[in-house]
C-alpha cells in the first residue's frame, strides 16, 4: 500500500474533496446519505485494491478522485437544477455526436481503438461523458413524447418515425460510430440504457424487442465483416484454444477466479497480476481471487442496493422527466456493472468497460461520480426548490 503512505498530500486532498461533496450531497428538503456514503465506499475499496495490484496506476487514480469530487462539488448548484436539462434537449445529442466525431478525428489508438483524446499529460474518453449526455437527451425527449409514442400502434409507420425518428437517429448515430470505432462495450451499453428507459417511458415491449433484435442483427453482421469482433467471440467461445496467445487473459482470469474460492486468498496473498489488464478490463477477477465469492456477493449487492434505490427515486419524482433521468442513470450503471461481471464470467465476450468506482479509468470515475450526484440531486429535490 505504499500508494497511500508515498502520497499523503494527496490523499489528504482526496479526502476533503470527496468530505466537501459528501456534504454538498446531503442538502435538500430530504436529506439522503445512501449514494454518496455508498459511492465513497465504493471507491475507497477501489482505490485499496489498485494500490496492490498497481501502485503507479493508483497514484494516477487518485488525481482522478480528486478531480471527480472537486467537479462534482463546484457543479452541486448547476445540478441542483438539473430540470432545465430539458428545455434544451437536443443541445445533448448535439454536442454527443460532436464529441464522438471528436474522438474519430483527434483520438489516440490504444489496443486497436480509436477512444481517447490527449490533454496535456491526461487521456480523456469522451465516451464516459457521452452516455451522460444522451441520457439526458433521452429522458427529455421521451417525457415529451413518451405519451404520444406509447399511444402510437406499431403498424402505424407514419406515427413511430414521426415520434422515434430523432430519437432513434440520434442514438443510433452514436452508437453506430462507436462500434466503428471499436467501443463494443459502451454500445451495447447505451444500447440497453436506450431499451430500458424507452420501456419505462412507453410501456411497448414490441419497441424494445424490435430494437434489440436490429441490434442482433448489426453484431451478427459486425462479427462477420469485422476481424476483431470475430475473434473477441472466439475467444468468448474457445478460451483455452489459444491459451497463451489470444486467450491468455481470459484463461489467467478463470485461473484467478477458481483460485479465490469462497473466502478468497486475502488482499495481497494471491496471484492477479499474472492478467495483464487486471487494473481496468479484469479488475471482477483480482476481487473473486483475494476476496472470493463472497466478496464478489457483497460488492455486487451494494451496486445493487444503489440502481434500486435509484428505481425508487424515480418512481417518487413528480414530473415525467425527473423520473426518467432517474431510471436512465441507474440502467446506465446497473447495466455496466452487468455487462463487465458478466464479460469476465464468461456469460457474454468481455467488451473491455469498466467496474464503476473500482477500475482504473479516470474519464469513468469523473463520470460515474456526476452519475451519483444528479441522482442525489434528483431524491433531494423538489421543483420548488429549483425555482428558489
Amino acid at each position: 500500500m505504499s500508494v497511500l503512505t508515498g502520497s499523503p498530500w494527496l490523499v489528504a486532498l482526496a479526502a476533503l474533496l470527496a468530505l466537501a461533496w459528501l456534504l454538498r450531497r446531503a442538502r435538500g428538503s430530504r436529506r439522503d446519505w445512501f449514494f454518496p456514503l455508498a459511492t465513497i465506499v465504493l471507491v475507497i475499496f477501489g482505490e485499496v485494491l489498485l494500490a496492490r495490484l498497481s501502485p503507479a496506476l493508483a497514484r494516477k487514480q487518485l488525481v482522478w478522485i480528486c478531480i471527480a469530487f472537486g467537479l462534482a462539488t463546484l457543479l452541486q448548484p448547476y445540478l441542483a437544477r438539473f430540470r432545465r436539462i430539458a428545455t434544451v434537449k437536443y443541445t445533448w445529442i448535439v454536442l454527443s455526436l460532436g464529441l464522438v466525431a471528436a474522438t474519430a478525428i483527434f483520438g489516440e489508438r490504444v489496443n486497436g481503438a480509436k477512444l481517447w483524446i490527449r490533454i496535456g499529460s491526461l487521456h480523456v474518453e469522451p465516451v464516459e461523458i457521452i452516455k451522460l449526455l444522451l441520457v439526458f437527451f433521452l429522458a427529455a425527449y421521451l417525457a415529451e413524447m413518451g405519451d404520444a409514442i406509447a399511444k402510437a400502434r406499431w403498424w402505424s409507420l407514419r406515427a413511430n418515425a414521426k415520434y422515434l425518428g430523432p430519437l432513434f437517429l440520434g442514438w443510433g448515430a452514436s452508437i453506430g460510430l462507436l462500434v466503428v470505432q471499436r467501443d463494443l462495450g459502451m454500445g451495447a451499453l447505451l444500447l440497453c440504457t436506450l431499451l430500458t428507459t424507452l420501456y419505462a417511458a412507453t410501456r411497448r415491449s414490441d419497441l424494445a424487442l424490435g430494437a434489440a433484435a436490429v441490434f442482433a442483427l448489426v453484431a451478427f453482421w459486425a462479427a462477420v465483416h469485422f476481424p476483431y469482433v470475430h475473434e473477441r467471440i472466439a475467444v468468448w467461445l474457445h478460451p483455452f484454444a489459444d491459451p497463451y496467445g489470444a486467450g491468455y487473459q481470459a484463461a489467467q482470469s478463470y485461473f484467478s477466479i477458481a483460485a479465490g474460492g469462497l473466502f478468497g486468498t486475502g488482499l495481497g496473498l494471491g496471484h492477479p497480476g499474472f492478467i495483464p489488464d487486471v487494473s481496468t478490463d479484469y479488475i471482477v477477477a483480482a476481487i473473486a481471487e483475494e476476496f472470493g465469492w463472497l466478496g464478489i456477493v457483497a460488492i455486487l449487492a451494494l451496486y445493487l442496493a444503489v440502481v434500486r434505490r435509484a428505481v425508487s427515486v424515480a418512481r417518487e419524482q413528480p414530473d415525467a422527466f425527473a423520473s426518467l433521468l432517474a431510471v436512465g442513470l441507474a440502467a446506465t450503471l446497473g447495466f455496466q456493472v452487468a455487462i463487465i461481471v458478466a464479460g469476465v464470467a464468461g456469460l457474454v465476450p468481455l467488451t473491455g468497460i469498466t467496474l464503476p468506482f473500482i477500475s482504473y479509468g479516470g474519464s469513468s470515475m469523473v463520470a460515474n461520480v456526476l452519475l451519483i450526484s444528479l441522482l442525489q440531486e434528483i431524491a433531494t429535490r423538489r421543483p420548488a426548490e429549483e425555482r428558489a
